[in-house]
């Protein structure tokens, strides 16, 4: 890996919330309860050991092997979901929507980050199990977010139309999307593994579920990633008391109105509602909404009396979803959990929520930033080691990048700074004498500085367009490398599919990535592949 890598901090890619929590600045310190890091994790083993209820963990273990009944996994798979029956196994994990063909790269990075933090936490309690879990948002529902990806600069879409929770989304229709990712692969031996993993997860599985599952157990299952879909009636019926308090006390819409208040500094990633649960079938997923003493389901005419709603939630709990606010509060609740491996939006989202889980007296997780990563070619690493730029550089915006670039390539001084100050200084000798007499003729000197500084600025980037003219067909060749590690000014992990990378490197390219990355680094870790 490249030595001179950048940190999220510096990155520019990173909000103002999750820059101050990797400083772990002190603003910040009240929203979170211990800060990721492997010494961390001992208080946190401590808490959740006293926090989680023994039953919790047969209902789960129970749901599991129900849910991996027909599931050709691994032998560490299913060791691990019986490790899960012990009071001293805990998880670590991580979430993401069923998003087509695993999506965006960073589906894979958040994996990866939580089977690393599983094995550095595996070496170092040895008294302990820490076992990776995905959990599988088959209860989201907007598809506009996760019917596509993108291979080889295509946008290879799912066109339906659906309603309902994705989960249960029939994949029916699939074949005209393989058929359109098919004529873009070629006929590569890896070519022809994406393919048959294309085939086999969407065409031989029922639902999205079923298939998003088959895919993240096929490239983890040999980690021992065991997979949840927490769209169970057994497992929802642990939240009963908890569902019954946001129905009728609406507690978390209060604790969150009221952290949102203590972080005016930063722009909030979510907002409450004063009910922050759904109601679901297979074709539905609407808010509940409480107006006029009525409980009602948005959209639809479905109504229904305090004690009816009660009654409807001990009856038909697999009915009552958690909406972005109180699924965290699930998680924590039906998982021995330690930890939540997410993204930056995920991270300062959950930083919002403290307060909602000591209301409900539930053991809050230690919150870890995925590992970032850009993937780089030996020939893409040549081209900008030739081109005199450092990997840091080609995180810069576009025209930050070129200025900075003509700047060192000119032969003449772009930058006016000097003469600017010296222009300062010479009207500060005329303003200390204008001040001696007529007022209008210290407002003739000041209108006369700002139009000759005006002047220089508009000289300085006149010159700067000038030489980007001269030096164009070097900052032509810096731009088209940027935009293949940076497609659309964007981070790569955020556009690209695995699929890309695969066609060229091949089964190595998991295992190459996942022995690159720290999970405890505040680095954007920089691999190399191909």
């Amino acid at each position: 890996m490249p030595s001179d890598c950048i940190t999220y901090q510096e990155s520019g890619y990173y909000s103002k919330i999750i820059v101050d929590y990797l400083n772990q600045n002190d603003a910040i310190k009240p929203f979170y309860n211990r800060f990721s890091s492997l010494e961390s994790f001992e208080n946190q083993i401590v808490e959740k050991a006293k926090n989680y209820a023994s039953e919790n963990r047969k209902v789960l273990v129970d749901v599991l092997k129900k849910q991996y009944l027909q599931v050709d996994t691994s032998e560490l798979v299913t060791k691990n979901i019986s490790l899960l029956e012990k009071p001293n196994t805990f998880s670590i994990t991580t979430g993401h929507q069923l998003n087509l063909f695993t999506g965006p790269l960073y589906f894979l990075y958040k994996i990866i980050s939580t089977i690393n933090i599983c094995k550095q936490l595996n070496n170092k309690y040895l008294h302990q199990n820490f076992v990776p879990l995905f959990w599988m948002a088959t209860e989201d529902h907007d598809f506009e977010e996760i019917n596509y990806f993108n291979f080889k600069d295509k946008k290879i879409k799912w066109s339906k139309n659906v309603s309902g929770p994705v989960g249960s989304l029939s994949t029916e229709g699939l074949e005209a999307v393989l058929a359109v990712f098919e004529s873009q692969l070629g006929t590569s031996e890896n070519a022809l593994f994406l393919k048959k993993m294309f085939q086999k997860a969407y065409l031989e599985h029922k639902n999205l579920a079923a298939a998003t599952r088959f895919l993240a157990n096929e490239l983890f299952k040999n980690e021992g990633l065991i997979i949840l879909d927490a769209d169970s009636s057994d497992l929802k019926k642990l939240m009963i008391p908890h569902f019954k308090d946001e129905l009728l006390q609406q507690s978390s819409y209060k604790a969150v109105s009221e952290t949102n208040a203590k972080l005016l500094n930063y722009d909030i990633q979510v907002n409450p509602r004063e009910i922050n649960l759904f109601y679901i079938e297979d074709n539905l997923r609407e808010r509940i909404v409480f107006e006029n003493g009525i409980y009602k389901i948005n959209n639809t005419k479905f109504e229904f009396s305090q004690d009816q709603i009660l009654q409807e939630l001990e009856n038909y709990t697999e009915k009552f979803s958690p909406n972005v606010i109180l699924r965290p509060l699930y998680q924590e609740i039906i998982l021995p959990n330690l930890a939540y491996i997410g993204g930056g939006g995920e991270i300062a989202y959950w930083l919002q929520l403290k307060s909602t889980f000591e209301h409900h007296k539930i053991a809050f997780p230690i919150l870890i930033l995925r590992n970032s990563v850009l993937l780089i070619s030996e020939k893409q690493l040549k081209k900008t080691q030739l081109l005199h730029l450092t990997v840091a550089d080609l995180f810069l915006k576009r025209n930050t990048l070129l200025n900075k670039k003509t700047n060192e390539l000119s032969k003449i001084t772009i930058d006016f700074e000097g003469l600017k100050t010296t222009l300062k200084t010479q009207f500060q000798v005329l303003q200390t004498a204008a001040k001696q007499t007529d007022k209008s003729f210290l407002g003739a000197v000041n209108a006369q500085e700002k139009k000759q500084l005006k002047g220089l600025l508009n000289l300085e980037k006149r010159l700067l367009k000038a030489e980007k003219r001269t030096y164009k067909e070097t900052l032509d060749r810096i731009i088209n490398l940027q935009e293949a590690l940076f497609p659309g000014e964007s981070l790569q992990e955020r556009k690209q599919n695995f699929a890309e990378f695969y066609i060229e490197v091949g089964p190595d390219l998991i295992p190459k990535i996942s022995e690159e990355l720290d999970p405890f680094s505040n680095e954007f870790s920089v691999v190399i592949v191909g």
